[in-house]
């Protein structure tokens, strides 16, 4: 079937940067250069809340696992977690000397990993909100790091043109992809956690193995 438009969120007052689906889909979360986190609600007439916190843009919003928690991160170098409630508490980690452009839950809801315009990758306990560690070998801003299914590794992407891979528990890059011709925005696990995709400004998108290091495929877009 054709695609048809379900609902229409109204309630930001400039770009949306960012959307997540808690989990069990019944609400949505968004993120503004408005400086505004919103959650919406699946079900017709229920109202939107507005969270007001952050000083500057919000770049990246994430539920957790449980649903119970919304991650954001700001141009303000915040990381903020919002209990998603008519009341919107939130609790502010200085998180970082950048832009804070990514924020992302491990599986079991236990960790937050951060990426940031100051080159560093963070990772947080969630439910203590204490920093555990850095890595920091991107020579360029971060934009993007995610956890693998199984939290055991960490990927991230940079301006600096590449892809690292990190073993969590050692803390330690085990490999760099280099392969890319532009920035690399995006990146993330396929669900099997066996094969990483990363999306450039080179407008392709290319699949590695994580087990084998190598090149998967390679989708050149249209330029």
């Amino acid at each position: 079937e054709d695609p048809s438009l379900e609902r229409h969120f109204k309630g930001h007052r400039d770009a949306v940067t960012s959307v997540d689906f808690s989990r069990a889909k019944k609400q949505l979360a968004s993120g503004s250069m408005d400086s505004c986190l919103m959650i919406w609600s699946m079900k017709p007439q229920m109202r939107a809340y507005r969270f007001l916190g952050h000083k500057d843009a919000v770049l990246c919003v994430q539920f957790s696992p449980s649903g119970h928690l919304v991650a954001s991160g700001s141009r303000d170098k915040t990381v903020r977690l919002w209990i998603p409630s008519v009341k919107g508490e939130s609790t502010v980690f200085k998180a970082h000397t950048g832009t804070v452009r990514s924020v992302h839950f491990s599986s079991d809801g236990q960790s937050l990993v951060t990426a940031s315009d100051d080159k560093t990758i963070k990772v947080w306990t969630v439910h203590r909100q204490k920093f555990l560690f850095s890595l920091s070998q991107h020579i360029n801003w971060v934009r993007c790091a995610r956890f693998s299914p199984d939290g055991r590794l960490i990927v991230s992407s940079s301006d600096d043109k590449t892809v690292k891979l990190w073993d969590k528990t050692s803390r330690e890059c085990i490999h760099s992809f280099c392969e890319h011709g532009g920035f690399v925005n995006h990146v993330d696990f396929h669900p099997s956690g066996n094969c990483i995709a990363a999306g450039g400004t080179d407008s392709t998108v290319k699949l590695w193995d994580v087990r084998m290091n190598r090149l998967l495929q390679h989708y050149q877009g249209k330029s």
